[in-house]
């Protein structure tokens, strides 16, 4: 039994802080887990701009309801999900996430959740089990399935390493230097044609 475990932003949708960092005119919020592998750290730093700037969760939300799939990304999951089981498994939260799952024909979705003060103020994160792509891979697998994973980050290396096949999709030049032994795609079609290939 197979499974195929993708990463959400930067290979389905383009990634909500960067969009969020040109909407806010704030240049710092651009950074993101292909910048700096410790989550909880980004998170923390994140959190700090937007109560500097008085900015909450309505803000983001705003953002995101103009956020779109990347292009050929809902007809991509549709072709995957009807060879196989697919789960997006993401540091997102489930505040963000809603309208984008709309927009992708409303796939599984593992995230997070946000703390919100009843003003809008985002005060913390809850992170739904610690190294969660990676233990969620584990997990999986302790069930009988065996993973397939995808992403484009360092915080997808762990379930990319751990499952049976793993590729990097639309990475950065630097995690793809460091590691050659996951092969790498730019292309949809590539990528579903890959996956393809391991099922069989």
């Amino acid at each position: 039994m197979n499974i195929v475990c993708l990463d959400l932003e930067g290979v389905l949708v383009p990634e909500i802080w960067i969009a969020f960092s040109k909407a806010s005119g704030i240049p710092e919020l651009k950074r993101t887990t292909r910048d700096e592998p410790d989550y909880d750290k980004l998170m923390n730093w994140r959190l700090g701009i937007l109560k500097e700037h008085g900015l909450g969760l309505k803000e983001i939300q705003e953002t995101i309801a103009t956020i779109d799939p990347l292009p050929g990304a809902r007809d991509f999951l549709d072709k995957l999900r009807s060879m196989t089981q697919v789960i997006i498994i993401s540091d997102t939260f489930t505040q963000f996430a809603k309208p984008l799952m709309e927009k992708l024909g409303w796939p599984t979705l593992f995230c997070n959740s946000l703390e919100v003060a009843e003003n809008g103020e985002i005060t913390g994160f809850k992170m739904r089990i610690e190294n969660s792509k990676y233990a969620t891979v584990k997990a999986l697998q302790s069930i009988g399935y065996d993973t397939i994973a995808s992403g484009d980050s360092f915080n997808d290396l762990g379930m990319i390493k751990a499952s049976k096949a793993g590729f990097l999709f639309r990475s950065t030049d630097q995690i793809k230097k460091d590691y050659p032994q996951f092969p790498a795609y730019e292309d949809f079609d590539d990528l579903l044609a890959a996956i393809e290939k391991v099922l069989d």
